[in-house]
């Protein structure tokens, strides 16, 4: 079967590799139907993942139909359609016992599936744990409806879960590019008084303009003096930062009012610097780290439910055989790309 391949630091290429089997009784292998790409590909490209192993298929934004699963697997079938999800967790370990499935310390927990074992931007993958990595997809949700459950909706529903926000908050999410979107319909479920969105790219601007037209949208120049305007107590309640630039984190601390909580769910490409005689008095929670993507039954059931609906960030479509050319388009954002759809041939 053919797959994209980690080959070495700015190189990715299609190869020719075996069709995986079930190794543990505890592995699915899925027929991939479509994929997508995630910046967090990107930055595995760019030598940004060192824990990235060279040789791996990649790509972890996948749903797909069940081929076959190992004789402990009990809560899908051959034949379901499934999203599969981000992380690979046991489901029985101190931290997945408590929600925290990120941290699962099974050798192939938390972030694995196209980065440290073969991931789905190929034609099947083998999906350990298949009882907790595997979502049924109810009969009413499309391919394209399931496509970002398992990883970029996951990380807007954790990180609007983890903020704590209340009916008379003012929420201010740093970053419209695909996850911030995501994370924006997230905190929307919560109808918080005021939701302000920061973005310095027009033509997404536009795109928050255009599909939520009760949200605030500010350039990054202006964030802070009108988050301080807008909000009751010199700051948003509640900050998401979801860009992940140079400026965004510090950005994030300023537009905070005093004791508040800042979430940061954003993968840097280098250290930031948390300055803390400038933050100091403003005593701020940071919650920070990657998605414990854990609830995507929860996600399925609310897209089924029309309460989340993320198929307009998908911009473009590819079949697989230009799978090349969809990176191209994703990483140059070409023609206002959000999202492309990798779709595998039948």
């Amino acid at each position: 079967m053919k797959a994209l391949t980690y080959i070495e630091r700015g190189r990715f290429e299609v190869t020719e590799k075996l069709k995986p089997v079930v190794v543990e009784t505890t592995d699915a292998v899925v027929k991939v139907t479509m994929s997508s790409i995630c910046t967090s590909d990107l930055h595995i490209k760019h030598g940004s993942v060192p824990r990235a192993v060279p040789g791996i298929t990649v790509g972890h934004e996948m749903v797909g139909v069940v081929e076959s699963v190992g004789e402990a697997v009990s809560k899908v079938k051959p034949g379901d359609r499934v999203a599969v999800n981000v992380e690979t967790f046991c489901g029985e370990c101190f931290f997945c016992s408590h929600g925290w499935v990120n941290n699962c310390t099974d050798p192939n927990g938390g972030w694995a599936l196209g980065c440290r074992i073969d991931g789905g931007q190929t034609e099947f993958v083998r999906v350990p744990f298949a009882d907790n990595g595997l979502t049924k997809i109810p009969d009413n949700v499309s391919d394209e409806q399931a496509l970002f459950v398992g990883d970029i909706l996951a990380t807007g529903y954790w990180a609007a879960k983890i903020s704590e926000i209340g009916e008379d908050d003012t929420v201010l999410i740093i970053g419209a590019g695909p996850t911030g979107l995501c994370t924006l319909q997230c905190v929307m479920l919560y109808k918080p008084k005021r939701i302000i969105v920061c973005e310095k790219d027009t033509k997404r601007q536009e795109f928050v303009k255009t599909h939520y037209p009760e949200v605030i949208v500010v350039s990054p120049d202006e964030c802070p003096d009108k988050t301080t305007h807008l909000s009751e107590h010199g700051g948003a309640d509640r900050v998401i930062e979801v860009a992940g630039a140079d400026d965004t984190f510090r950005l994030a601390y300023e537009c905070a009012r005093p004791n508040a909580i800042v979430t940061v769910v954003a993968l840097y490409d280098k250290p930031q610097i948390l300055p803390l005689p400038d933050m100091y008095g403003k005593n701020l929670t940071f919650k920070t780290g990657g998605v414990d993507g854990c609830d995507c039954g929860d996600i399925l059931r609310l897209i089924s439910e029309g309460s989340i609906n993320t198929t307009p960030l998908i911009t473009h479509t590819y079949p697989f055989s230009q799978i090349k050319d969809a990176y191209d388009m994703f990483e140059n954002r070409r023609d206002n790309v959000i999202k492309v759809a990798i779709v595998n041939e039948k």
